[in-house]
């Protein structure tokens, strides 16, 4: 049994304890308001670049891109120009196949066994959907919240509010985006869960995020719409740090503050985890390289130089001694070209 979701789960509850104590018995409220969010923000602006540069150092003296379908080779081949691009314009139609639809993640397949024990493949679609529900959902939401950094609110995110809203009914305002992102996270944690071959290989790193996660998105629909919360209060909060003169307005409730923590933890969190699939992907040699192997030739721009033995040369040395022993040669000895010429 793979028990490891269980020190996530039990880390998660440990932040929301230091942060409902802290703010609730502690009147920590300039802590967990404006010391850590700044830390937070700090150390995750760092980290990314500090990960990034270190990746963009990195050599690569081959193009080593995952292939799928025909290279350009011969003229009367039908080259596969997404999946083996040969010119930059290929490139980037893969590369935004990539980012913005994931499309690696939708041709994966899974392996299993049929009702009579043969061995089957399965496209994982529902992986592939929940993804892509999770991630636009998660882009919205951060979207939709940069209102309370923002006086006046910039029209873009008047008009993405406006369509996350279209189903609006009543009072508070449904926000489609809120309820997405928290089943697509539920998804994929019952997928760590509940699929043998998944949980097997899940470890507390790949639990503590999407913990973490679910934190933040049920914190805000609690705040939203379970709760009342001092909206006003929150935006002079966001504003004051974002002109960087924070200030503690009252009346805000201890759930803001959790809900602020966990964002923080994430931000600290990020630039050591694996979701820096966010800038790496940019960086990855598997994807944005050509894929021109065949029709030209790669020469490691490092390599130094070798002191070779040739064939040529080794039959020069020893072609006397093959010639008597019966082996094949390339070239006759000047003494078997002279006699043959007699």
């Amino acid at each position: 049994m793979n028990g490891k979701y269980l020190f996530s789960l039990i880390a998660v509850i440990v932040l929301f304890l230091l942060a409902y104590v802290g703010v609730e018995t502690a009147g920590l409220q300039v802590v967990f308001g404006i010391i850590i969010p700044y830390m937070a923000v700090l150390t995750f602006i760092i980290g990314f670049v500090y990960r990034v540069m270190g990746w963009a150092r990195s050599p690569v003296p081959f193009p080593i891109p995952t292939t799928c379908g025909q290279h350009k080779s011969l003229p009367w081949l039908k080259q596969n120009k997404i999946d083996n691009p040969s010119g930059t314009l290929g490139v980037i139609a893969r590369m935004a196949l990539e980012i913005l639809c994931f499309r690696s993640l939708f041709r994966n397949i899974r392996m299993g066994t049929n009702k009579d024990g043969q061995i089957s493949y399965h496209l994982e679609i529902w992986l592939w959907l929940s993804a892509l529900v999770f991630h636009y959902s998660f882009l919205v939401v951060i979207t939709r919240h940069l209102r309370f950094f923002t006086e006046p609110v910039p029209l873009p995110i008047t008009l993405i509010e406006k369509l996350d809203a279209f189903f609006q009914v009543g009072l508070p305002v449904f926000y489609m985006s809120g309820f997405a992102l928290l089943a697509a996270l539920l998804f994929l944690l019952a997928r760590r869960l509940f699929i043998a071959q998944v949980k097997y290989i899940s470890l507390a790193a790949d639990f503590f995020p999407l913990f973490l996660l679910i934190g933040i998105t049920f914190t805000g629909l609690m705040m939203r719409y379970l709760t009342k919360t001092d909206i006003v209060g929150i935006k002079e909060l966001a504003m004051g740090l974002a002109t960087f003169h924070p200030t503690i307005p009252g009346g805000i409730s201890w759930l803001f503050y959790v809900h602020l923590f966990f964002v923080s933890t994430l931000l600290i969190y990020f630039p050591f985890s694996k979701l820096m699939h966010l800038g790496g992907i940019f960086l990855s040699p598997t994807r944005n390289l050509t894929t021109d192997t065949r029709a030209r030739r790669h020469v490691n721009p490092w390599n130094y130089p070798v002191a070779v033995h040739t064939y040529e040369e080794y039959e020069d040395e020893f072609r006397e001694k093959m010639v008597e022993a019966g082996l094949p040669v390339d070239k006759q000895s000047v003494d078997q070209a002279t006699e043959e010429k007699e």
